[in-house]
């Protein structure tokens, strides 16, 4: 039975074997979204005030007008999609509403949009309206009265000159600008905004598809619903044929690598901020698509995206009354940040971007095909994130070992070890219910992963530095199959200091185990856990102690998260053998373990104070 209140057409299981989902259920899904919010907005329609939560740190001003901007977005992409055709007059809607808020902005009347200043979120939301109207500008710009557009335009010209935070917010003034260029309005400032923008990005691009989101190691889903996503749709809008040929040969390059995040449930791996965006993982999929920059199978695009949609549809993510709740699955605050607001998850509407498609077009008309993680098992190195990805075909489910993503503070979003598709990290810090975490204890409490540092990632391997408490702490981890060995070494620090290891936090349904080779000793399970899967996790445990000899400050556990329901013994996996050979030219002790995979190959891990080598 659907977990939602949308009536959607009978699935096709001839075109789509695994979602059984088409266009035709796509548009259901984005009308029902378009029709839910229709009772929270104000007399005029400039401000959508939804229930689900409390304010944003920006006040239910700001949130009213995300309410405004982000499902304008979506009814953009739903009629542009149509080709302007609007039978429920979606676009009507949200011209009144354009009129009403930039009557006097800035005012304190019902209607009045905040204006746009330096790292306010309007800017923000500046941009999804562009966006909007550059994609609808023959139906709905373009027929406004003059004085509209140019209340509208006054409005949106602020963001031209606004300062953005150091992060994925320097493109909201590249999408504006882009509109207004387009438009011909203030065409100089239009432009300087444009070029500014992606100077200012072009720093952050690390390579092979992956940019950081800001000067700092920031890994996460804003590197496709933003970092790619704006500059690839402002080229391909602008008919720039070398920007689209620079930004998208970045995004087909990310694309090879993001499709192996997604499980064979459909579920997105649970990793960064702003997951109560949910779906809006989809966007960068249909981009590709799009614009001809993707190395993926129409049939695959499709499949993923409609799998991630169907996935979170089916889970409770829409209320009874059809609006998005601030969550994962359903409302779950332990995902939300200070910007969070009653609006937010409206951002998913970039999900929608496959309807700009024709209906005619392979990626609506071809089969769905597998996704990687249904093709068979595999372990992907990830070199410039630091991330190793472990996927297995019997549970779908996939892992990402997190040895290079890290956000300015300490987050259990991003600084955990490891992150899933069926798993999110336990609420709080680094409490002792902490999971996937390796730590010295301070206080009788795990110390926080902080400063990592990435030491490289290979076949089958990745590893990381990282302080702890004090303490230096490499980190490395090899993974076969469903098994992970991991290993840790505390650098130089003194006998007696207790650690700590935790393996994956999961709920019904799921196994997750630790196994202790080395330094470890197993200690009872945790349990009822809250994350954004399940408000009763069971966590595995595991301490030790460092010791005086050097092989006494390593510590190598087996782990294992599966779905399957009767996998082999962990223990049996690998083989595990310590060695602490001299070397006169490393300044200080040599850690040699070898980890030999029951059924795949040897493995020669070489750990030094400041390398770690895998062959």
């Amino acid at each position: 039975m659907a977990n939602h209140p949308f009536t959607l057409p009978d699935e096709d299981r001839a075109l789509s074997p695994h979602t059984g989902w088409t266009r035709a259920h796509w548009e259901a899904v984005a009308d029902g979204l378009l029709n839910a919010v229709t009772p929270y907005a104000t007399g005029g329609g400039a401000l959508y005030h939804l229930p689900g939560g409390p304010p944003s740190g920006s006040g239910p001003r700001s949130d009213g007008l995300e309410g405004y901007a982000r499902t304008f977005l979506l009814a953009a992409f739903r009629v542009a999609g149509s080709g302007g055709d609007d039978p429920h007059g979606f676009l009507e809607r949200y011209a009144t509403g354009l009129a009403a808020g930039t009557r006097a902005p800035g005012g304190d009347g019902p209607e009045d949009w905040p204006l746009i200043t330096d790292r306010s979120q309007p800017l923000v939301e500046a941009a999804s309206i562009a966006f909007a109207l550059r994609l609808t500008r023959r139906w709905l710009w373009d027929e406004l009265p003059a004085g509209v557009r140019e209340r509208a335009a006054r409005w949106l010209s602020d963001a031209l000159t606004a300062e953005a935070w150091e992060c994925n917010w320097e493109l909201f003034p590249v999408t504006v600008g882009g509109f207004l260029a387009e438009a011909g309005i203030e065409t100089a400032a239009a432009e300087a905004a444009v070029a500014r923008g992606l100077d200012r990005i072009e720093p952050w691009y690390r390579g092979d598809g992956w940019y950081s989101d800001g000067p700092l190691r920031h890994f996460d889903y804003y590197n496709g619903w933003a970092m790619h996503l704006y500059p690839v749709l402002h080229a391909w809008q602008s008919g720039d044929a070398a920007l689209l040929a620079r930004y998208g040969g970045r995004l087909a390059s990310h694309l090879a690598d993001y499709a192996r995040l997604f499980g064979g449930d459909g579920a997105p791996v649970h990793q960064g901020r702003s997951l109560t965006y949910r779906m809006a993982t989809t966007s960068p999929l249909w981009l590709g698509a799009l614009t001809g920059h993707t190395p993926l199978a129409p049939g695959t695009t499709r499949r993923l995206a409609s799998g991630a949609l169907r996935y979170f549809l089916d889970r409770g993510a829409v209320s009874p009354q059809g609006l998005l709740s601030l969550g994962w699955h359903g409302p779950y605050r332990g995902v939300l940040q200070r910007y969070s607001g009653p609006a937010s998850p409206y951002w998913a509407s970039k999900a929608f971007a496959g309807l700009l498609l024709p209906t005619g077009h392979p990626v609506w008309t071809a089969t769905e095909e597998q996704g990687p993680a249904e093709r068979s098992d595999a372990v992907t190195p990830l070199p410039v994130p630091g991330w190793l990805l472990q996927s297995t075909v019997s549970d779908g489910v996939v892992r990402l070992h997190n040895h290079g993503s890290e956000d300015a503070r300490y987050d259990p979003y991003y600084t955990r070890l490891g992150y899933s598709t069926v798993t999110g990290p336990t609420q709080g810090g680094t409490g002792p219910a902490a999971d996937n975490h390796f730590g010295p204890l301070v206080g009788g409490e795990p110390a926080p992963r902080t400063a990592i540092e990435p030491l490289g990632a290979g076949e089958g391997w990745a590893a990381s530095a990282h302080e702890a408490g004090g303490y230096r702490v490499i980190s490395v981890v090899l993974a076969h199959g469903a098994t992970e060995a991991r290993i840790h070494l505390m650098i130089d620090s003194e006998p007696g200091v207790a650690v700590r290891h935790t393996g994956w936090a999961v709920g019904e349904g799921l196994r997750s185990e630790l196994h202790p080779v080395h330094g470890y000793t197993l200690e009872p399970p945790l349990s009822a856990l809250p994350t954004a899967f399940t408000p009763e996790a069971r966590l595995p445990v595991l301490t030790g102690h460092t010791g005086t000899a050097p092989e006494d400050r390593l510590f190598i556990a087996l782990a294992r998260l599966t779905g399957d329901d009767a996998p082999p013994p962990l223990s049996a996996q690998a083989g595990v053998r310590v060695t602490t050979p001299t070397d006169p030219d490393v300044p200080g002790p040599v850690h040699e373990i070898t980890v030999e995979w029951t059924e795949g190959p040897r493995r020669l891990v070489r750990i030094t104070p400041h390398a770690v080598r895998v062959g």
